[in-house]
């Protein structure tokens, strides 16, 4: 089994030294580097945002600069937006429903790392899929970690950590984030 299919059935896989996925991420590095230093109006943007998600991205907005570390993990459903300085470190799937707000700042980390020094530092790795489901909004500097799904309608508050499953329709912040209230509907 090659490192990529250990990582896209999030076994522990070697992220670092694999030739393969290095390649994979410092293509799609690149094409965020071009994205990234286009001028907000210039229409190619969408394109090269095509070619990083490899998806069609004409009803997202995603601010730049943005990162991806492979870009084809990730997916943005429509009338999403995504405000500055946002990486997306998707070894893993990561979704992003529709009608989202994505405040700057925020990270989405797929990855963990062993508690053993010994195996870190062989670059293991194992990456976990994030779930933001439709009609969500994450403040400025929010954190999801590696596996976690967040429900529909639910509000993040700026500088949450992410670290558990939140349910459907809820308010959480803090560090780690717990539930503050339930949002009626």
């Amino acid at each position: 089994m090659t490192e990529k299919e250990k990582m896209e059935q999030g076994q522990w896989h070697d992220a670092n030294y694999d030739n393969e996925l290095v390649k994979q991420r410092m293509d799609c590095y690149d094409l965020c580097f071009e994205y990234n230093q286009l001028k907000p109006s210039d229409p190619k943007k969408k394109d090269i945002l095509s070619l990083i998600l490899h998806a069609q991205c004409e009803q997202i907005d995603v601010l730049s600069p943005v990162t991806f570390d492979y870009g084809r993990n990730t997916t943005i459903k429509e009338n999403t937006f995504v405000n500055i300085n946002c990486y997306f470190m998707d070894g893993a799937k990561i979704k992003i429903g529709k009608n989202c707000f994505i405040g700057p700042y925020c990270g989405f980390y797929t990855a963990n790392h062993p508690l053993d020094p010994d195996k870190r530092n062989k670059g293991l790795e194992q990456a976990l899929p994030i779930t933001i489901k439709d009609n969500c909004w994450l403040g400025a500097n929010v954190s999801v970690m590696p596996g976690i799904t967040i429900g529909e309608n639910c509000v993040i508050a700026a500088g949450a950590v992410v670290t558990k499953d939140v349910p459907d329709n809820c308010l959480v912040a803090g560090v780690p984030a717990k539930v503050v209230k339930v949002i009626k509907q």
